[in-house]
C-alpha cells in the first residue's frame, strides 16, 4: 500500500470561506441543541474550527513521517475485513440474523449470524476521537503524544476509508467562554486539509469532559454505521468551573456514556497521565485502556481501531 501526503492547502476563494462560516455556525448550532436539557444548558460554549498555514503543512509532513509507515502496516491488515464486510451479500458480527457463522464461535461477542445486506448499507465503522486540552496535558509530553494519536488514526481512517470526527476541548478561557470545542475533522464536511488542523491541538485551560463527550456522543449515535466508538483521550479527572469535579463530574460523565451507549455509541477512555486510577473508577472495566508507554500510544490507538472492524 503506497500512500503519501501530498495535499496543498489552497487559498481559500469567498465562498469557500462563506461555506467553512456556514459550517461553523452549524456545529455551533449543533452543540448548543445537545446539551440544552443537560446540566451544561447555562454554559457559554464556542465551537471553533482552527485554520491552517502552509507552514503547518510543511511541519505536518515531518510530523508524520515516521508514523505512516506503521499506520499503513496497520491499514494493510485490515483492508481485507473491510474488503469483505463491502464485498459480501451478507453482513456479519449479529446478534442475530438469517444465516448463522460457525468461525464466528472463537469470539466471545456472541454475534454469531449474518443478515442480508441491503444495497445502500452503512459504514460498518463510525469513529470519534476527543482529547482533553487542560493544561496538565503540559506535563512530561503527554500532549504530544496525543496530538500523535490524533495524526495516526486521522491517516488510519482516511486510508480505509471510515468516517471520523476528532475534536478537543477545554473550559474555563474566559466567562464569556466557559466552554471551548475545536473541531478538527468532522465526517460531515470532509477535507483533506482537516490533517493541518491537528496541529493545533494544545493544552489550554481546565476541563468539563461530560459536556464534550455528550456533544461528540450525540453526533455519532445521529452518525449511519453499524458500530460507533467514542475513545477520549485524557490524564486526569474533570475538574472545570463551577464546582464542575469529584463526584458531580464523575456522575455526569456515567450519565452520559449510560444514555450514549444505548443509543449504540461505545465508549473507551485512554488514560495517560496519573489519574489512572480516577478514570477507570470513572469510564469502569470494558472501557478503560491503560496507556502508560507514550511511546507507542499513537500505534496501539490505531490497533485499538483496526479491532472494531
Amino acid at each position: 500500500m503506497s500512500y503519501a501526503i501530498a495535499v496543498e492547502p489552497p487559498e481559500q476563494d469567498e465562498e469557500q470561506k462563506q461555506l467553512e462560516k456556514a459550517f461553523r455556525k452549524k456545529l455551533n448550532q449543533e452543540a448548543r441543541a445537545i446539551v440544552s436539557d443537560s446540566m451544561h444548558k447555562s454554559v457559554k460554549l464556542i465551537v471553533h474550527r482552527p485554520e491552517y498555514t502552509r507552514e503547518d503543512r510543511e511541519a505536518y509532513a515531518r510530523t508524520v513521517k515516521d508514523l505512516l509507515p506503521v499506520v499503513q502496516e496497520i491499514a494493510r491488515r485490515a483492508m481485507p475485513i473491510l474488503t469483505h464486510d463491502i464485498s459480501v451479500d451478507y453482513a456479519g458480527r449479529h446478534y442475530y440474523g438469517s444465516r448463522f457463522r460457525a468461525d464466528r464461535l472463537a469470539y466471545v461477542d456472541f454475534r454469531h449470524f449474518a443478515k442480508k445486506r441491503p444495497p445502500t448499507e452503512a459504514p460498518s465503522l463510525v469513529v470519534g476521537l476527543r482529547i482533553d486540552e487542560s493544561k496538565s496535558m503540559n506535563a512530561a509530553g503527554r500532549l504530544e503524544a496525543a496530538r500523535l494519536a490524533a495524526i495516526a488514526i486521522y491517516e488510519f481512517c482516511l486510508l480505509c476509508d471510515i468516517p471520523v470526527l476528532i475534536a478537543g476541548d477545554t473550559a474555563d478561557v474566559s466567562r464569556l467562554e466557559q466552554m471551548s470545542i475545536y473541531s478538527y475533522a468532522d465526517y460531515a464536511k470532509p477535507d483533506p486539509n482537516d490533517r493541518y488542523r491537528l496541529l493545533s491541538i494544545r493544552a489550554r485551560g481546565n476541563n468539563r469532559d461530560g459536556m464534550a463527550l455528550r456533544i461528540m456522543a450525540d453526533k455519532l449515535a445521529e452518525a449511519p454505521g453499524q458500530s460507533k466508538l467514542l475513545i477520549s483521550i485524557s490524564d486526569g479527572q474533570p475538574k472545570a468551573m463551577e464546582a464542575y469535579t469529584g463526584e458531580a463530574a464523575l456522575q455526569d460523565i456515567q450519565q452520559t456514556i449510560s444514555e450514549y451507549e444505548r443509543r449504540g455509541v461505545r465508549f473507551l477512555a485512554a488514560a495517560i497521565g496519573d489519574d489512572k486510577d480516577v478514570i477507570n473508577r470513572i469510564y469502569g472495566d470494558g472501557r478503560y485502556l491503560d496507556m502508560s508507554d507514550l511511546s507507542r500510544f499513537p500505534a496501539e490507538m490505531v490497533r485499538c481501531i483496526a479491532r472494531y472492524l
